[in-house]
This record gives structure tokens, sequence and C-alpha cells, in this order.
């Protein structure tokens, strides 16, 4: 079902963009996936950009925070779970040897958040939502279909995940090593990955994957627009022709043209 009104307890629900240049941000992923955007309002003063397709919410943008900025940070994708409870959530992630990285906000009605850390240092965000339910488009063109972790310690990983969102792994043998899809129940949530040294020295982190209609043709697009392609389209039997690529302000996003498409 594409179309989305709600979540599960776990089931990552949105993504957003922490970039240098949201202005940037829009004239791309506007051209790349076709997506329009509308800023609003927040209490902090920093207009919230919402990026639509086809009139659904499929992701958002804000400025990066420059104390983040200051560390050393490169504009980048992040991953939110939806959680029946933000405070409970936070509460096993401590206790599961994860850690707060930003506190519990509130976002007028849309909804409750925080970030946290499990303890491969990989940031993800939780979301409890209000008004505001998650991305009501997924799995199709230019929508959110995938998030991963990628990490150096993905047995630590797993355990983490079990106690403080209560997810169970499956893990696959693939060309590159062992996959681990995190599941809900009989539902997919994410997947996770271990480091490679192809990756170089960089931190543990959560990738995103939009789906796309013809991989090798939004490839192109990308770098037609200004953005790389880190690694160039290619195929996973069952799953579908991915690429990896990089916007022209750092952050790094993944495409996939499903197998199966609009699942």
């Amino acid at each position: 079902m594409p179309e989305r009104t709600e979540y599960k307890h776990g089931i990552p629900n949105w993504v957003d963009i922490a970039t240098t240049d949201v202005d940037g941000a829009k004239a791309f992923y506007g051209a790349v996936f076709g997506w329009t955007h509308e800023d609003e309002p927040t209490d902090q003063g920093i207009p919230y950009t919402m990026f639509s397709k086809n009139g659904k919410a499929v992701a958002g943008g804000a400025p990066l925070p420059p104390e983040v900025a200051a560390q050393g940070a490169p504009p980048m994708w992040n991953t939110y779970v939806n959680v029946d409870s933000v405070d409970e959530t936070i509460a096993r992630t401590e206790a599961a040897g994860g850690s707060v990285v930003m506190p519990v906000m509130d976002v007028a009605t849309a909804g409750r958040m925080a970030f946290v850390a499990d303890p491969t240092g990989a940031p993800i965000g939780l979301w409890q939502a209000g008004d505001h339910k998650g991305a009501e488009l997924v799995n199709e063109d230019g929508a959110l279909t995938w998030n991963e972790l990628v990490t150096d310690d993905t047995e630590s990983a797993k355990r983490f995940f079990a106690s403080a969102f209560g997810w169970t792994t499956e893990d696959s043998k693939m060309p590159s090593g062992t996959y681990t899809a995190f599941k809900v129940g009989d539902d997919l949530a994410a997947g996770m990955m271990p480091k490679n040294e192809g990756m170089g020295p960089i931190p543990n982190y959560w990738g995103v994957y939009f789906a796309v209609d013809e991989c090798d043709g939004c490839a192109a697009k990308i770098g037609e627009q200004g953005g790389t392609v880190i690694m160039p389209p290619f195929d996973i039997e069952g799953v579908g022709r991915i690429a990896v690529a990089q916007d022209p302000h750092g952050a790094v996003f993944s495409i996939m043209e499903m197998a199966q498409p609009g699942e």
C-alpha cells in the first residue's frame, strides 16, 4: 500500500535532510524526484520544509544546526522510527546501552521527538505521532522505500534494537556478506549491513533509499543536477537495481528500482 495514514510502533515513518543549503536541496530534489515543497513555521523561528510528491508528504528538510556543522558533520539524511511513547523508548534505549543525542521535544501539535544513538554510535530519530503521522506515500517513484543501518558492530546493534525497539532479526547471505533484516512481527522494518574497507573511515550511520522507476535514468539526472553518483547502478537479485549518490551539498542517499515495485 503506497499511501499511508499510520505506522506501527517500531516502523520507520519519516526521513528529513539537515543541510547547509535548504534552497539548494529544494532545487536538487525537486529536479531529481519531482518533489514540491512548502515551508512551515516552527517555534524555533526556523522554517521546516515539507517535501511532497503527488500532493502527499514524503520527506522533510531543515538547516544543519551550526553546532553540529562545527563538529565537522556534513549534511545528512535522518531516519525516524514511529514509537508509541518517546519517553518510554528513551528509557529502554538507555537501559540497552544507547544514549540520548537530542532530548525530547514537542513539535507543536505535529508530534513528540528525540534523537538517540545505539552503542555503535549511529543516531536515529524517535517520533511519537500527533497530527503528523509520517510519510504519506512510500515505495513509489520519488518516495521513501527503505532505511538501513551501516555499522561495524552488527551483533551489538542486534542486541540493542531487540531491547530498545522490540525488533527481531532475520539474516541472509549476500555477495557482500551477511545482510540483516529487522522486523516488527511479520513486517519488515529496516535493514543492516556491515561496513566494509571500501567505505573508508566513515562513522556508523542510517542510510535512506528512495524508490525510482528507472535507476540508470535517475542516476544520470543526479549528475546533471550537480550531484555525484558514488556507486553506479548495480543489481541485487530479487531486490532491485540500486545506486548510491550524494547531493551537491554532501548528503548521501540511495535510489532503488525495485524488483517488485509498489509493495
